[in-house]
């Protein structure tokens, strides 16, 4: 279960189903709001396969996943919400094991052909995130920085530094419904990469501690 305070973790390899796509996530008719919509079509019919004459090897009943994001700067700097228009996104809905490529592919043929949607948006991606620091954010998503300075004030005291790149992204679950919950209670997990601190950025920190003694 996530919790309110920084934890590091080694995050192995995951199967989702994903739309990328760039600038301000909050425009009216842009794709980021109907990449969420292709994804969830495509995930329920996979969820319900087992009702159709593609049967999936392995296949057991699940759970639709929340919604995922991976989020980075246009220009590879570091995260900057108010500049939303700059920014790169990934949605993504996690995919159980036991689903393929093939399967995969499969359900967006037919989400394509039963709905009114491009669902050749969508694509099957590989992630691992391996070292990571994470910590659930409670609030609105754009005081989500606040967590974040959180998690580099523990990472510095603990000798680990972000390790954010065009691979290497910021990444947020959303574990409550926006269209039901108020933004003050939104409990969204955030997580990024990290790794250990450069010999000069631990050397910064010692200084610090010795200077505050």
């Amino acid at each position: 279960m996530p919790k309110n305070k920084p934890v590091i973790l080694t995050v192995p390899e995951a199967h989702y189903a994903v739309v990328r796509g760039s600038g301000n996530p909050n425009l009216e008719n842009s794709l980021f709001k109907q990449s969420i919509a292709i994804l969830y079509a495509v995930g329920r019919t996979l969820k319900m396969s087992y009702r159709t004459e593609h049967q999936i090897d392995g296949f057991v009943p699940y759970v639709m996943p929340p919604m995922e994001g991976f989020w980075c700067q246009a220009d590879g700097g570091r995260m900057d919400l108010s500049c939303k228009r700059n920014m790169r996104w990934t949605m993504a809905i996690r995919l159980p094991d036991f689903i393929t490529r093939a399967d995969f592919d499969w359900a967006v043929q037919i989400t394509t052909e039963k709905r009114d949607m491009d669902c050749a948006y969508a694509k099957f991606l590989t992630v691992e995130e391996g070292l990571c620091v994470q910590c659930l954010h409670i609030g609105p998503y754009e005081e989500e920085m606040r967590t974040v300075g959180l998690m580099e004030q523990f990472l510095r005291a603990n000798g680990y530094a972000f390790d954010l790149s065009e691979e290497r992204q910021h990444h947020e679950i959303y574990l409550s419904d926006v269209r039901k919950i108020p933004p003050e209670r939104l409990r969204t997990l955030l997580r990024q990469p990290i790794r250990r601190g450069s010999t000069a950025e631990l050397y910064e920190q010692v200084s610090a501690r010795e200077r505050r003694i």
